[in-house]
This record gives C-alpha cells, structure tokens and sequence, in this order.
C-alpha cells in the first residue's frame, strides 16, 4: 500500500507514545491560554488620533481660522500616515485633529507629529501660547468602569475633594491608564475686585491679573556646584490659600504698599455652579431616597491589552481597603458601569454556547456513526480549539465576542475532517478483513489527501477576510484567522490523533 501524507502522518504517530503526551499538553496549554488571554467585549482597533490645542487670546474666530487653523492643517497634512484632518476654530483658541490610519503606532505618530509641530512654529503669528497642547486619544480611552460617589449628608464639593483623593490611590493601580471626574464642584479662589478702591488706589483689573498670575508660578533661578554636586534654585512658589492672595502685594501707593485684600474680596471655596449630577434611584430600585442626591462620577480607563475584568477586580480591591480610611462610613460608591462585568458575562455566555455546539454534533454523530465515532469527534474538537486558543494568546488577541465567535463559525466545520476519518475507520472496521490497526491506516490514506484539500479550500475562501482594509479590517481579522487555524488544527487532529 502506497501510502500519501495523510497515511505517513498517522503513520507515525498511530503507535507513537508521544501521541497521548501532546493530547494532553495541547489541553494544558488551551486552558493556560483560557485564564491567562484578557478579556473584552470587543476587539482593539488600534487607530491613531491626536488633538493640538493651540491658544491665541483676543482673537475671533475668523482669525483664529486664517491666521492659526489653516497653516496648521497644511504642515499637519505633510506628515506620512495622516488620512484626516479634522479642524473647529473658536474665539481665543484653534483645535485641529489629526487621524492616523488604522493600524500606525500611537507613540511614533505622537512624535512625528511633535517634531513635525516644533520645527514649522515660525508660522505661528505673534501672540500664540507656546507650547501648544497636544494630546492623543484611543479607543482604551473608553472607562472600563464607573463608579457614582453620593451622600444624603454631602454636597457636590464634598464630593470633588473626596473624589480627587480617590483618583490618586486608583491611579498606583496596575493597568490603570486614564480618571476622569464628572461632577461636583472645583475648589477656586475667586478674586472679587472693588472698583471703588481700585480707583482710589490708582490700580486697574489688567494690572492686578498680571501681577497674580506672576505670583503663581516657580521660575529656575539657575544652579550652582558643591563638593561635586549640581544644586538647581529656583524662586517662587505656587499661591496655595486664600491668605496666600490676601498678602499680595499688587502695587505701591506713596510708598506703601497695596495688598490684594485692600482692593478685593477673596474667596477660597467651591467654584460657580456650571453643571448639575445627581443620583437617584426609579421605582423598582431597592433604594429609596426622598429625592436626588448630589453626585460625583470617576470614570477609570485601561492600558492597552489589560484583562478589563482583572483591572474592575482591582479597582473593586482597592476600594474596600479605603474604605473607613478614605472612604466615609456614610459615602455610597455605586458601580454606574462596570466594562469588565459585562466582558466576561459575554465571554462566558460564548463559551457556554461552544460547549452546546460541540455536545450536539457529538451526539449527532454517536447517533449515526456509533459511540467510538462520537468519542473521535467529542476529543478532536477541544484539542482543536485548545491549539487555536493557545495562537490567540500568542497572537496577542483578546477573547471577545469576534474572537470566539470565529470559534463558533467553525465549530460544524472542524468536526468534519474528524467525521471523515471517523466514518471511514467506521466503515473498514466493520469489513474486518484487515486487522485493526492496517485497517485504521488504510482507512486514513484513502479520505486523507481528500479531506486535506477541502480543508485547504475552505481556508482559502475564509482567510482574504483578514485582508480587508480600513477599520472593518481589524475589527473583523480575529475571526478569518482564528476560523482558517481552527480548521487547519482539525485537519492534523483528525490525522494523528
């Protein structure tokens, strides 16, 4: 018997003690790749946007447009792997974003950008703030978790302050990127100037800026050298409390002088109201309050690749050791959206059904091909997966809902070359005209070549999917990949196993 690559295949494992060895360390390494590969609900694109803020006070919006907008979205267009530019210009300032093509690096578009930015500030008129600001977005900006902080006891500026010191302690959390705070109100120190005794002490509004925005800064005063050791000064400090202001001297008045409290009224508290959260609770919910109560939003973001689940567990830790020390006793903290929850609820709801899929087409073919055909395809399709999930983390992908949906898609498809090679060992058993092990050969040899080009065609037809541009091409590549190895891993499951 001439013998093809599928019969030298299983060949040479049908009697090799190695065979039952890499069953179980493709079973092992599966459920190593299952625990160990981050969890989302869905896939990462990874698609570069950066904003340029860019000051120019006392200017219109026609201005800012000719002057700072346009010049801008000229240099920013010569930068290699721009696809977009994206501008609004108002009074007093210009943003301009830049969107990089699906797939460029975040940090090296941030750089080409920058450089690009610093060496064509020639053509920024007279009066910009320099440096502009410039910032990156991406889609790990998205809060994975929200937690809502409330009190009947506590008013929106409570809420801030506490709220603040909270974000410091999340922030020393692994995997923790981006907080942001929604709601309360800022502590400011509000200057109320007097017209009266501005005039009365011949000073003007203007001037008065200007010599607390002086105040309010820390300025290197140069460096000098001690026993081999480079000390660096610097005057100045930061205002830090109303008394700070209070004592300011903003002009001299036949030689004395004019402190900040002769000519205005300071007030270190909460800043003026410009937005409204509340919390509250509908009819069915198992709290009752009398009515909405004021409320503080954190909203906390993931790196790039965390386990979105891992990091709510965390975050969820960190909490319950705050509370009593950080965390009042009387301080509600509600999870207002928790990404990682719903993540693995999705995950598991995937998983659960890809177990119900492999148990009705194992009973299906027990049914019509006997126990022992049923048994060849029950074990040949979580090694299968096993491999493929295995790829996934070595890949870098996450499981989320197109990941193992392509393990779904192809849950039918893997268990054919394993019913193939079931259903023709089945029927040379029953012959028995070869003893069973020559009968298993032969049995392999006559469906192997076969079985290995359908496969290959089936494969061909579903991996140009990876290659499809634009932001569906991402989005969408985890599962022509992940389909084209499960059935590639099927086909040498189906063969040696």
């Amino acid at each position: 018997m001439r013998m093809g690559i599928a019969g030298k295949l299983a060949q040479g494992f049908i009697n090799s003690k190695i065979t039952p060895l890499l069953i179980i360390a493709s079973l092992l390494i599966g459920v190593f790749a299952a625990l160990n590969t981050p969890r989302e609900e869905e896939p990462q694109i990874v698609v570069p946007m950066i904003d340029i803020y860019v000051p120019y006070p006392g200017h219109s919006a026609k201005d800012v447009e000719e002057r700072i907008t346009r010049p801008l979205e000229k240099v920013i267009s010569t930068i290699q792997g721009v696809e977009y530019i994206y501008s609004a210009s108002r009074p007093d300032f210009s943003i301009v974003t830049a969107r990089f093509y699906v797939g460029e690096d975040t940090e090296e578009s941030l750089v080409k950008l920058w450089s690009t930015m610093m060496k064509n500030m020639d053509l920024m008129p007279p009066g910009v703030t320099f440096p502009p600001l410039i910032k990156s977005m991406s889609i790990d900006d998205v809060p994975v978790l929200s937690l809502t902080l409330w009190g009947e006891h506590y008013d929106g500026y409570r809420l801030r302050q506490i709220a603040g010191e909270l974000s410091n302690e999340l922030k020393k959390i692994a995997d923790v990127s981006e907080i942001h705070i929604t709601g309360g109100l800022k502590r400011t120190m509000r200057v109320i100037l007097d017209a009266d005794r501005l005039r009365a002490h011949h000073l003007d509004p203007l001037q008065v800026a200007r010599v607390i925005q002086q105040a309010n800064q820390a300025l290197p005063a140069g460096s000098f050298q001690k026993s081999n050791r480079e000390f660096t000064v610097r005057s100045g400090e930061f205002l830090q409390s109303g008394r700070d202001l209070e004592h300011l001297v903003v002009g001299v008045v036949d030689g004395n002088p004019v402190y900040l409290s002769n000519v205005a009224r300071i007030v270190d508290g909460p800043e003026e109201v410009n937005q409204y959260v509340f919390h509250g609770f509908g009819p069915a919910g198992k709290t009752h309050l009398a009515e909405d109560v004021p409320a503080v939003t954190i909203a906390i973001a993931k790196r790039k690749g965390a386990d979105a689940m891992r990091v709510a567990d965390r975050i969820r830790q960190k909490l319950e050791a705050l509370q009593g020390r950080l965390i009042p006793g009387d301080l509600h903290i509600t999870e207002s959206r928790n990404y990682g929850k719903t993540a693995s609820e999705k995950v598991a709801t995937l998983l659960e059904h890809l177990m119900g899929a492999i148990v009705a087409v194992t009973l299906i073919v027990g049914l019509f091909l006997g126990w022992r055909g049923g048994l060849v395809v029950f074990a040949s399709v979580p090694i299968t997966f096993a491999l493929t999930l295995f790829v996934y983390y070595l890949f870098g992908y996450t499981l989320n809902r197109v990941t193992l949906f392509a393990l779904i898609f192809v849950t039918g498809i893997v268990v054919d070359d394993s019913i193939i090679v079931a259903e023709n060992l089945h029927r040379h058993f029953s012959m028995r005209k070869l003893p069973k092990l020559q009968a298993a050969l032969l049995a392999i040899n006559e469906v192997g070549n076969p079985t290995i080009l359908a496969t290959l065609t089936v494969i061909a037809s579903v991996l140009p999917m990876a290659f499809v541009s634009g932001l569906m091409g991402p989005y969408m590549s985890p599962m022509p990949i992940g389909a084209s190895l499960a059935m590639l891993f099927s086909l040498l499951v189906a063969l040696v196993a």
